[in-house]
């Protein structure tokens, strides 16, 4: 993989769990990195950490659902470390209820942070990232959203996110930005420690384990990088085989 020397990366949802993974992997592979997220505290001390072990990180607090956070962060950036280069649309959030249960403040919420996020994302930072001559953008998708799931509202987000990235690839084509989708599957963090569904889920994969945060990082780093150059507009899907197949159909 190719390093991210004088790079620059805004990373959304980075103060902890998945955002918090790829912020530190490209910090280590060279890039200046802006941690952006509402967890002041947490993407304060992540900066931090960083600086210490010899990267450049700045906090930038970001309501991926407002277009002002999004101007502000953005200029925060070009203030610091003058361009960017790439922008990992990890921030979400997860509702767990079903059709039934949901109301419609939940589904909006969902909507607004997983869907719309990206959107104004995308909006603030691609016109960013073709002045400094092209780049990356890295949406984060799900599993979820290839198939059916217990969890409407947050798998027809992610769903809706693989659609925005193909077109978001076909727009940006022009401006030599890539865009692309990565699908985890079950990824163990704080947001979903404890929940019943994933003893099961563990035990039906085919390498017979949950994927680590390090997992979804690196294939981040390989997308942001130019060792991608000619992959855009694409799902990525990162779930140890889960998606290869019907589950009754690994059971020996």
């Amino acid at each position: 993989m190719s390093s991210l020397s004088g790079k620059v990366a805004l990373v959304t949802g980075a103060a902890r769990g998945i955002g918090a993974g790829i912020a530190s992997l490209f910090a280590a592979e060279g890039a200046a990195v802006v941690i952006a997220d509402i967890l002041d505290e947490r993407g304060e001390a992540l900066a931090s950490d960083i600086g210490r072990d010899g990267g450049k990180a700045i906090f930038a607090r970001l309501d991926v659902t407002l277009e002002g956070d999004w101007t502000k962060a953005v200029a925060a950036t070009i203030e610091r470390f003058g361009r960017i280069d790439i922008l990992i649309n990890d921030a979400g959030i997860h509702d767990r209820r079903g059709i039934i249960d949901i109301d419609l403040e939940g589904w909006r919420k969902t909507m607004a942070v997983n869907l719309d996020g990206m959107l104004l994302g995308m909006r603030a930072v691609a016109p960013v990232i073709r002045d400094a001559g092209g780049g990356s953008i890295v949406n984060m998708s799900s599993a979820a959203g290839l198939a059916g799931t217990a969890f409407p509202a947050y798998s027809a987000s992610k769903w809706a996110v693989r659609g925005l990235t193909r077109c978001a690839a076909l727009e940006f084509a022009p401006w030599n930005i890539r865009v692309n989708a990565i699908c985890p599957g079950l990824v163990v963090t704080e947001l979903n420690q404890g929940q019943p569904y994933l003893e099961p889920v563990i035990k039906a994969n085919p390498l017979g384990r949950a994927g680590t945060v390090e997992d979804i990082a690196k294939l981040a780093l390989f997308l942001a990088s130019d060792a991608s150059a000619y992959v855009t507009g694409q799902d990525h899907i990162v779930d140890g085989g889960t998606t290869a197949g019907l589950p009754l159909a690994r059971v020996s």
